[in-house]
């Protein structure tokens, strides 16, 4: 067990903390911003395993009660191969400190959630005032995919939710041309595709319950950067490099508007590779770097399964 503990922590300390310092410094996200938000989950799933193995095995040495839940339909050999008889009082200590950990993720992913809700709601109650029920017969005129709300000001954005819209203002409609419009509601629609508002969700959650730790505070700021990387391609694929960042600055003339969370440095680069788009990696290369991003989690398993799995062996 104690080994087993000491490698889950070396693996945790070292997706944690070097790797996503070396990540963020790498270039090739800003080619494959999918990719790369791919390899960043997969960092955090490996993180989040690592702790939770240990804890479920700390647990089991520590508490008798989870050590025959947890290791009831194993046969003997296995369970002596964990040597769960003593545990030290740095395992108890570590535990403990797990537990808490846990329950401070979960109280932060439920907060998190919950204030997306309450948003939500508000921003519907908002719409509504400024959209209102057509006369019976007409339907709804906040329901619907699409809703155009009267404003000078050019905006364009996608409310998740039960059911979800994309919101664009009159401004929008009379500064860009018909292939802007299409590109600005082919990025917003990207964002809806991809489920960008959950992973934006677990990302702020990660960063606020645990401010400290690197790989959350990188995760949190790369992935709001990523997604929008991500947006961009989708729309220029669609409707081109130039007409996509053409409309971006005609979005943005007078305010940010056009990502979750932009910044104007992270709008001035947006533009900049729309207008200069990097080439991509080979497929190849991409494919290889999602597989070898994927089987990263899977070392917190094969660490804990390992000793049990050499006993049956």
């Amino acid at each position: 067990m104690t080994l087993c503990l000491l490698l889950l922590s070396t693996v945790a300390l070292a997706a944690a903390v070097p790797v996503p310092r070396a990540l963020t410094r790498a270039a090739w996200p800003e080619r494959e911003p999918v990719v790369g938000l791919w390899v960043w989950q997969c960092l955090v799933a490996t993180v989040l395993l690592c702790c939770l193995t240990a804890l479920v095995l700390g647990a089991a040495a520590v508490f008798h009660t989870v050590r025959d839940h947890v290791f009831a339909p194993a046969p003997p050999a296995v369970t002596a191969a964990y040597d769960l008889s003593a545990a030290p009082v740095w395992a108890v200590a570590s535990t403990l400190l797990l537990a808490a950990g846990a329950a401070w993720t979960t109280a932060m992913l439920a907060r998190e959630l919950v204030e997306a809700r309450r948003r939500r709601g508000f921003a519907r109650e908002h719409l509504r005032e400024r959209a209102p029920d057509l006369p019976a017969g007409l339907g709804t005129a906040t329901r619907g995919p699409l809703l155009v709300l009267e404003d000078e000001y050019p905006d364009a954005w996608w409310m998740p939710g039960n059911p979800p819209q994309l919101i664009v203002t009159t401004g929008a409609l009379h500064r860009l041309t018909d292939h802007q419009l299409d590109a600005v509601l082919t990025h917003e629609r990207g964002h809806a595709r991809a489920r960008h508002d959950w992973l934006l969700h677990l990302s702020t959650a990660l960063a606020t319950g645990f401010p400290r730790v690197p790989l959350f505070a990188h995760f949190c700021d790369q992935t709001h950067r990523l997604v929008e990387l991500a947006a961009d391609d989708t729309a220029s694929r669609r409707c081109g490099h130039l007409t996509t960042a053409l409309a971006l600055i005609e979005l943005n003339q007078h305010r940010g508007v056009l990502s979750c969370a932009s910044s104007h440095r992270l709008l001035g680069e947006r533009v900049d590779r729309l207008l200069e788009p990097p080439p991509r990696l080979l497929r190849r290369q991409r494919a290889l770097t999602s597989a070898t991003a994927a089987l990263v989690p899977l070392l917190p398993l094969l660490i804990v399964f390992g000793p049990g799995l050499s006993a049956l062996a």
